[in-house]
C-alpha cells in the first residue's frame, strides 16, 4: 500500500478514521477500466465528461480539514468517481449519511454503481442525485459537513445556509481550498489554503 504509506509519511493523512477509510475504500474501485493500473499514483486522473478523480493528497488533506464524526450528515458536492463518498460514508457509518450530488447524469450513475461495490446505497447511508450542487440541497438540510470537489467563483449562500451551526464547508474557490466553520446564523470563521487545482463547478 506504497501511496497511503507516503500520504501518511508526508502527513497528508494524520488521524487514524481517515487512514482506516483510505484503507478499506480502494481508490481502483472508483476508476475506469483503462487506468485502474494507476490507481497508486498520486495524482488526479481523468473518468470522463471533463471530469476526474481528484489527486489523493488532495482529498486526505479534505478529510482532514472536515473534521468528520460518527453519525455525521454530509453533502457531497460533485460526486463523479463516487470515491469521496464512499470514504465520507465509511466515516460516518451506519448512523451518518450522506447526500451526493453531480450535474452530469451518467456520472451519478458511475458514482452510485462505484459505491454500491460497498453495500452503502443498499444500507441507505448513501444517497445520489443528478441536480445543479450550487443549490445545495434543502430537503435534507441542515447538514453537519458539507465537501465540494469542484471549484466554484465564490461558496453559494445556499450551502452557508444548509449548515449547522458547528458545521464545516471544505471546498474550493479558483486554486485554494476554503474552510468555513459556522459560528452563528451569518457569521463564519475562514481559512484559507492556497495552491491547488480543480475541475470548474458545473451550473446548469
Amino acid at each position: 500500500m506504497p501511496l497511503i504509506e507516503e500520504l501518511i509519511k508526508d502527513n497528508w493523512l494524520k488521524t487514524p478514521k481517515v487512514i482506516e477509510a483510505f484503507k478499506k475504500i480502494k481508490r481502483v474501485d472508483f476508476l475506469p477500466e483503462d487506468s485502474k493500473n494507476l490507481a497508486e499514483i498520486n495524482e488526479a486522473l481523468p473518468i470522463g465528461f471533463g471530469q476526474t478523480i481528484s489527486q489523493p493528497l488532495v482529498v486526505a488533506f479534505m478529510m482532514e480539514l472536515l473534521d468528520l464524526h460518527k453519525g455525521d450528515k454530509v453533502l457531497d458536492i460533485g460526486s463523479g468517481s463516487g470515491w469521496t463518498s464512499a470514504l465520507l460514508a465509511e466515516i460516518v457509518g451506519k448512523k451518518g449519511k450522506v447526500i451526493s450530488l453531480d450535474i452530469i447524469q451518467e456520472l451519478k450513475e458511475y458514482g452510485e454503481k462505484n459505491v454500491s461495490k460497498y453495500n452503502f446505497v443498499k444500507k441507505g447511508i448513501v444517497q445520489f442525485f443528478c441536480l445543479d450542487a450550487n443549490e445545495g440541497y434543502e430537503k435534507e438540510a441542515p447538514f453537519d459537513k458539507i465537501l465540494a470537489s469542484a471549484s466554484a467563483v465564490k461558496i453559494p449562500d445556499a450551502w452557508k445556509k444548509q449548515l449547522k451551526i458547528g458545521g464545516r464547508i471544505v471546498a474550493p474557490v479558483d486554486s485554494s481550498i476554503w474552510l468555513l466553520i459556522k459560528k452563528n446564523e451569518t457569521d463564519f470563521e475562514e481559512k484559507e489554503h492556497p495552491g491547488f487545482i480543480f475541475v470548474p463547478l458545473l451550473k446548469k
